[in-house]
């Protein structure tokens, strides 16, 4: 199942979300989701401990001017990408 994470970790109740996703989901952190994604937050700690693949939208990164402070185990992906996640990925879970 693909996870699309657009809302900021500080503005929506994020363990919640962290006990919806199962082992072997995918993670796709854009918009202001991309703020996860950063290295060092207890956030990103949590979704790298879910044991899922963990993805981040490049274009937002650079929206945000974030691109450097992203954590090298996140997979950075352009919109390409995407569409190849939401193809594999056959339901979809938007928070």
């Amino acid at each position: 199942m693909l996870h699309t994470i657009s809302r900021s970790p500080f503005y929506c109740d994020f363990p919640a979300i962290l006990r919806l996703i199962s082992e072997g989901d995918d993670v796709l952190l854009l918009e202001d989701g991309v703020l996860a994604g950063t290295q060092g937050s207890n956030i990103l700690e949590g979704l790298l401990s879910a044991r899922i693949t963990l993805y981040i939208l490049r274009e937002d990164l650079v929206a945000r001017g974030l691109l450097i402070y992203i954590s090298s185990q996140v997979q950075v992906i352009s919109y390409d990408g995407f569409i190849k996640l939401r193809i594999k990925n056959l339901q979809q879970i938007a928070w």
